[in-house]
C-alpha cells in the first residue's frame, strides 16, 4: 500500500511539473525514498550532457571519449563517434581512454575537459579539447592543463595533494572555474585564465577546498609507490560539477563507492555512491549544505541515492533545459549488473524547496 501510495503521489508530481522533453521514459516510484530514474536505454559511465539545437548530446568513458546524440533524454540514444581521433597527446596513465569528460559552449567553441589517470593513484593530468561542433570531427586536443603527481607543475598546491581527475568546468560570466578531484583532500577548484584552455596564475593559483571527507571509508591501500596509497585511509569524495539557480551555486558531488561491486558483498547502503549537494553565493564558495555545515568538514545534503534495484548513483551533472533543472547520473541496475561498464543513463527534474534541490 505504501508504495502504491508513494506511486501516485509520485505521477501527481510529475504531471504538475513542466516538462521540456518530447516524451517520458519509464519512470516509477522506488522503495528507499527517492523516486526511480527516468529510465534512457544508454549505457554510459561519467556521462556528461548538453542540449544544442533539438539534439541532446551526451560524452562518457571509453576509447577517446564517446559521443551520443538523441532528440530526446529518453532516447533513442546513437554513437555518433568519440572527441579524439586516437589517444590523447598527454603522455600519462591510460591516455586512450580519458575518463570522465565534461563538455561546456562558450560563444561559439565546446570544450571537452578529461582526465588520465592510473586507476587507484593520482599520478594524473586533465587535458582539453575544443571543437566549434558538438558532434565528431574538428576537435583540437590541447593536452595538459594540469596535473598532480610526476611532471611539471606537480608540486604546485593544491596539486602537491590532491588527485586531478574528475574535471569541471563552471563559466560565470566571463570567468571559468576548474573544479577537480578524487579522494585524497577531495575536491578543489582554480580559476582559469580567459582562453578556458590554462590555468590562471599556474606557479600560484587561487585555489580553494571545496569538498573533504574528514572520515576515512576505509584503509588508504598498502601500495609502495606513495602516489597510490594514502596513509590517512581512503575520503570517498569525487565527481564535483556546479549548478546555479536563483541566486544559488550549487555544488554536487559523489560520495562512496561505485563500480565493479561484488552482488554477493556489498557495501553498506550509506558507503554506496550517492549524490550530495552544497550551496553557496559565490562559484568559489565556502558551500554549505542544508543544516549549514561546511562541505570541506563532512557536509552534504544527500539529493539521490541507492533505491529499489537503483544501485549506487552518481557521477552526476545538472542540465538548465528550458525552465527546468535535470539531474542526471549513471547508475547501476541490480537486475542487469554491477560492472563498470554495466552503468546506465538515468534522470530526474529537480523542485526547489526552500532553496534546496529536490530530485521528483
Amino acid at each position: 500500500m505504501l508504495v502504491v501510495f508513494a506511486f501516485v503521489s509520485l505521477l501527481s508530481l510529475c504531471y504538475s511539473f513542466k516538462f521540456p522533453f518530447e516524451r517520458r521514459g519509464d519512470h516509477v516510484g522506488h522503495a528507499g525514498g527517492f523516486p526511480g530514474p527516468h529510465i534512457t536505454g544508454l549505457a554510459i559511465h561519467d556521462p556528461s550532457i548538453i542540449k544544442v539545437g533539438g539534439s541532446y548530446y551526451a560524452y562518457g568513458v571509453g576509447p577517446h571519449i564517446s559521443i551520443f546524440r538523441s532528440p530526446s533524454l529518453d532516447g533513442p540514444w546513437q554513437q555518433v563517434g568519440t572527441v579524439l581521433d586516437g589517444p590523447s597527446i598527454i603522455k600519462k596513465g591510460d591516455n586512450t581512454a580519458p575518463w570522465a569528460p565534461t563538455v561546456v559552449q562558450h560563444g561559439d567553441t565546446f570544450y571537452c575537459y578529461y582526465s588520465v589517470s592510473q586507476a587507484g593513484c593520482r599520478d594524473s593530468a586533465i587535458g582539453v579539447a575544443t571543437s566549434k561542433k558538438p558532434g565528431p570531427g574538428g576537435w583540437v586536443d590541447h593536452g595538459l592543463i594540469v596535473q598532480s603527481g610526476n611532471g611539471e607543475g606537480g608540486k604546485v598546491h593544491p596539486f602537491d595533494k590532491s588527485n586531478t581527475i574528475d574535471p569541471h568546468v563552471f563559466i560565470d560570466g566571463n570567468k571559468g572555474y576548474l573544479t577537480f578531484g578524487s579522494y585524497w583532500t577531495g575536491v578543489w577548484q582554480v580559476p582559469l585564465a580567459a582562453d578556458l584552455k590554462s590555468v590562471l596564475n599556474p606557479k600560484h593559483p587561487d585555489a580553494r577546498n571545496l569538498v573533504y571527507e574528514p572520515k576515512p571509508l576505509d584503509g588508504g591501500g598498502a601500495s609502495p609507490n606513495p602516489l597510490c596509497r594514502d596513509e590517512t585511509g581512503s575520503h570517498p569524495v569525487e565527481g564535483a560539477t556546479i549548478s546555479f539557480r536563483d541566486g544559488w551555486y550549487y555544488l554536487w558531488y559523489s560520495h562512496g563507492r561505485c563500480c565493479e561491486l561484488d552482488p554477493n558483498a556489498l557495501p553498506a547502503t550509506e558507503n554506496l555512491y550517492n549524490i550530495r549537494v552544497g550551496r553557496s553565493r559565490s562559484p568559489q564558495g565556502p558551500f554549505v549544505d542544508r543544516n549549514g555545515v561546511d562541505l570541506v568538514k563532512g557536509g552534504g545534503t544527500i539529493v539521490y541515492a541507492s533505491n529499489g534495484p537503483v544501485i549506487a548513483p552518481g557521477g552526476q551533472g545538472v542540465l538548465t533545459d528550458g525552465d527546468t533543472d535535470i539531474l542526471y547520473y549513471h547508475y547501476l541496475d541490480s537486475r542487469k549488473g554491477l560492472g563498470f561498464w554495466d552503468a546506465q543513463l538515468g534522470y530526474n527534474p529537480l523542485k526547489y524547496e526552500n532553496g534546496w534541490p529536490v530530485a521528483v
